[in-house]
């Protein structure tokens, strides 16, 4: 089935200059293993094209059931220098939570209601 992220994990952003850093949260082993099979730089360049003009990396912190990744040229020259309005990194972290993937029928939702 597909979902949004929302609906198995949870997203927390900064930003830095013109680039921002959203983290992805599993609440567990299982659902990391989803997020790292689903959710790859490349994926979340597409989701963010338009936005991130630049590369999207990616690094997993397993330690922390976690994928970091790093936008590049995302936040229109910087909070300083943007004249967009929410281009701050916790408005993409929330962006980067409506995207969508799929997942097996039965697997298990954090939050199974619509969001």
């Amino acid at each position: 089935m597909r979902i949004q992220l929302v609906r198995i994990a949870h997203a927390r952003g900064g930003d830095k200059g013109d680039k921002a850093d959203l983290g992805l949260f599993a609440y567990d082993v299982a659902t990391y293993a989803v997020l790292k099979r689903e959710v790859s730089a490349e994926r979340v360049a597409a989701h963010f094209a338009g936005i991130a003009k630049g590369k999207v990396e990616c690094f997993p912190l397993d330690n922390l059931l976690a994928l970091k990744f790093v936008l590049h040229e995302a936040l229109d020259g910087g909070a300083a220098r943007s004249l967009r309005s929410d281009n701050l990194g916790k408005s993409l972290a929330a962006g980067l939570l409506r995207m969508e993937i799929e997942v097996p029928d039965d697997f298990p939702l954090r939050h199974p209601g619509p969001i």
